[in-house]
Formats: C-alpha cells, structure tokens, sequence
C-alpha cells in the first residue's frame, strides 16, 4: 500500500522544505492542482529533480485535449498525471496513449461521478492505471467521506490500482486501509497537523500493518 503526500496549499518553497522532512515516509509527492495553478510544471520538476526516488503525481484533472496535456506533464517528470472520470472516453484515451509512449502511467479522479457501477467499467476499458475515489474538500465540508464509495469502488474494479483520498488522517486511516485500496491520499491530514512528521510516520505504519 502507497503513501501518497497531497500538496495543495504550500507554495513551492514551503513544499520543498517540507519533503525533505517527510520523504522518507511517503512514495508519491502530488502537485495537487491549488499547488500547481500557483507554482505551474515548475513545481513537478523541481520536485522529482530534488528527490529523484519518489514518483511525482501532477493533480491537473485533465477535461480536455488528454494527450496534449498529459504530454505536458510527463515531460517535466510526472510519473502519474490524473484525468477527470467524468470527461469524454476520446479525453481518457489520449491521456492513456501518451502515457504508453512515455512509460508513465494514468490516474482517473472519479470526483462527481453519480453512477460508479456504470462508469468504472468503461473507464477501465480504457487502459488507465488507476481509479480513485475523491471526496472533495466541499463535499467533505458537507460531512462526506470515500469510505462508502471505496466500498463501491472496490466492487466493480477488477484490472485497476485503487486509491482513495478525501479527509484522511492516523485517526481514520485504519477505516480506509482495512478495505486495502493500493495508494492512500493525505494531504491536509499530514501537512496541517501539529507535527506533520509524527503524523505520516503513523499513517505509514498504519499501511504497513
């Protein structure tokens, strides 16, 4: 099971300072999509440049022109680039083809997908390397969580990697991990603690566990 870190309301120095604490702990740093509207590709490739061994997710929710886009972000280092479940199949498929050709790989972000069981299937068909399951920070304002769709989710993947993210933190981890999704999503639950070091140090042995 992978840690991956979500950076989305540092700017690219506070970011980078602090990876270097929390390196150690985590497998994929994301350039969330705040992150990258405020730093750009910059921020992707300085971080895979200042810490070669981590894959780095760039979190552009692609809607539209998936190959171009991809490309983009494939080019600058990213290992992983998300596009929107909800796009066009033609949106996904690109995204996938320019992954192929640079050996990278695709993550679907399902955020406000109504119909899981209908769009999962399709989306896999598709070839992308991941599905997961996102609660919005609005949604989880409301009192949200992906629990309930990463039990979905998890019944209608079958050929996919599965991640989940939305709120996650050491108190609530174990909920997540005992439904064994292949990568865990924390941003704010590590990057607004108290001793943000402390708390990925704990949801890392969560996930060893």
């Amino acid at each position: 099971m992978k840690l991956q870190l979500a950076i989305d309301e540092l700017n690219l120095e506070q970011a980078l300072e602090q990876l270097v604490t929390l390196e150690p702990f985590i497998d994929i740093a994301e350039v969330g999509t705040p992150f990258l509207i405020d730093a750009g590709r910059e921020a992707v490739k300085l971080i895979k440049e200042k810490f070669p061994q981590l894959d780095v997710l760039c979190d552009a929710k692609i809607m539209d022109a998936g190959a171009y886009e991809a490309q983009l972000a494939y080019d600058v280092g990213a290992a992983y680039v998300t596009v929107l479940g909800i796009t066009d199949d033609l949106t996904i498929k690109g995204c996938v083809d320019q992954a192929k050709k640079q050996g990278r790989k695709v993550m679907a972000d399902m955020i406000c997908v109504k119909d899981l069981a209908a769009r999962i299937p399709v989306i896999e068909s598709l070839g992308v390397d991941v599905i997961a399951v996102h609660t919005g920070a609005d949604q989880q304002a409301a009192g949200r969580t992906p629990l309930e769709d990463l039990k979905e989710i998890k019944k209608y993947a079958k050929n996919v990697e599965i991640a989940a993210a939305g709120g996650i933190s050491s108190q609530t981890i174990n909920e997540y991990v005992a439904l064994e999704p292949d990568i865990i999503i924390v941003g704010s639950g590590i990057l607004n603690a108290a001793d943000p070091l402390r708390e990925a140090k704990l949801i890392k042995e969560a996930l060893k566990r």
